[in-house]
């Protein structure tokens, strides 16, 4: 293709932006990046009866979190302000190309009442027959135009689609596509309110904004020969199509809430990263190869190319971004972790917990549970025995396999003394001491270290024992392990 590279993001502000949604403006912003082009955002709300307060707000948050930046927009609100439909409409831009279609004779104004096209439908449906308008304006004599405008003063406007045939449309990654035009009727192009239809608004900006490339969802495609057809009534290069794959749940049926979180802001709220959110979006519908999976923006900018899309649905499978993400967390830097990490843990730590946090003191314990890390709002639980006084557990799950209370309480009484007197206090020091506690008591170490792990961190699971307590310091693990003894205390004897 000749003409620069320019493609557009053209969301609908009807509710949060969802994954399809967003995958879409990836690929365009992908495609445009690798190609030197510009990437648009055009939002369309022609459809004023499905708008939602604060979507259109919310498509963009999404955007600038992922930081699929755009190239330019209208002087009114900034350079890079995104370009608005209802806008456009108040500059007469639709309005004059519909006139054009008039005019030519490839469109036509409609009269019916929407209490005649229910009537009409509701017949059709009786009749087992497809949807679809009976064309009964279509081909009005001047008197009777004017006779209908009588009945009703607000006509919409309806394109003349061809009677018969075949319409054969080009894509990008399906190849050609066929539609036959006598299923397709003269759809709306301008509704009696002066709106303009998604059909209509979508190719008169896609060609004043020169758009070469419109890639978007496959639920589309069925309106691509409207669009030819469009194209072609008015005279316009039409762009390359192509239509992206549907994106399924994990049981291979259309992603919805069932399947989790759909909209990229839930996301973002649970803990995931940009980067790996990006990354696992691009492997959606596009691959370089069959081993491939991990890519830095740059990466994905490189290598991204139309060729590479395929038109099978793509699965999304939350266990594969959450490896993503863990992935991307251990590839932070201690300290740039930390910083995302304080205000979480602030927020979501138990009451009685102190604050602010020490972020030198979370630095020691990043290392520890860096690797644990599915997302970012794990750190709070995962977390949290660093941050408590006392951690609260059930004092049943002190007694490991092969003991009983006695000798359980036993085995922690003798571990706080070592506590008590080991110096230094550091890793290699502690597990020495340890090790020779768990012989002198007929032990094996996972016995007593798995207790002990529990009295110091009310888990079962935990960072390395001796590398945790290091960075819990002496104090604490010392008034931790007097705490067991009283938790073995309301222990039945028999356990």
């Amino acid at each position: 293709m000749s003409r620069p590279v320019r493609v557009r993001y053209a969301p609908s502000p009807t509710g949060e932006p969802h994954i399809g949604n967003i995958r879409s403006a990836l690929f365009n912003w992908l495609f445009a990046r690798a190609n030197g082009g510009k990437f648009l955002v055009r939002i369309e709300d022609t459809d004023q009866a499905r708008l939602v307060p604060g979507a259109q707000e919310k498509i963009l948050e999404g955007l600038r979190w992922l930081s699929l930046d755009w190239n330019e927009g209208p002087e009114v609100g900034g350079p890079h302000c995104p370009y608005v439909q209802s806008e456009r409409k108040a500059l007469g831009i639709y309005a004059k190309h519909v006139e054009l279609l008039i005019d030519s004779g490839a469109a036509y104004r409609c009269y019916c009442t929407s209490q005649r096209l229910d009537q009409m439908r509701a017949d059709q449906q009786a009749r087992k027959q497809p949807p679809g308008y009976d064309r009964r304006c279509r081909d009005l004599t001047a008197e009777q135009r004017r006779q209908r405008a009588t009945e009703n003063p607000n006509p919409a406007v309806r394109f003349k689609m061809p009677l018969s045939g075949e319409i054969a449309v080009e894509d990008a990654i399906r190849g050609t596509v066929r539609f036959d035009a006598a299923l397709l009727d003269d759809f709306v192009l301008l509704k009696s309110d002066g709106f303009p239809t998604y059909h209509l608004a979508n190719v008169v900006d896609d060609h004043l904004m020169e758009i070469s490339h419109v890639m978007r969802a496959e639920e589309w495609l069925s309106s691509a020969p409207r669009h030819k057809e469009l194209y072609k009534a008015f005279g316009f290069e039409m762009p390359v199509m192509a239509h992206l794959p549907i994106i399924l749940g994990p049981d291979r049926s259309k992603l919805s809430k069932r399947h989790g979180a759909t909209s990229i802001l839930e996301y973002r709220d649970q803990g995931y990263l940009p980067d790996a959110m990006l990354n696992f979006m691009a492997l959606l519908g596009w691959s370089l190869d069959d081993s491939t999976e991990l890519f830095s923006r740059a990466d994905l900018i490189k290598h991204f190319s139309l060729d590479r899309v395929t038109a099978s649905p793509a699965v999304f499978n939350i266990e594969k971004l959450n490896w993503f993400n863990g992935v991307y967390i251990r590839m932070m830097q201690a300290t740039e972790l930390a910083d995302v990490l304080l205000p979480i843990i602030e927020e979501k730590l138990p009451p009685e917990a102190p604050r602010p946090i020490d972020r030198d003191y979370l630095l020691r314990i990043i290392p520890l549970e860096r690797e644990r890390l599915k997302t970012l709002n794990d750190a709070p639980e995962l977390l949290s025995f660093f941050f408590v006084e006392q951690p609260k557990y059930n004092p049943i799950t002190i007694i490991q396999k092969g003991m009983v209370r006695d000798d359980t309480r036993e085995a922690l009484t003798r571990a706080l003394r070592v506590a008590e007197h080991t110096e230094p206090w550091d890793a290699p020091t502690l597990e020495a001491a340890y090790r020779n506690l768990a012989e002198e008591l007929e032990l094996k170490p996972g016995q007593l270290f798995g207790a002990m792990r529990v009295a110091l961190t009310g888990r079962t699971e935990a960072p390395p024992l001796f590398d945790t307590m290091v960075v819990l310091g002496k104090e604490r693990c010392v008034a931790r392990l007097k705490s067991a003894d009283y938790f073995m205390k309301i222990i039945p004897t028999a356990c």
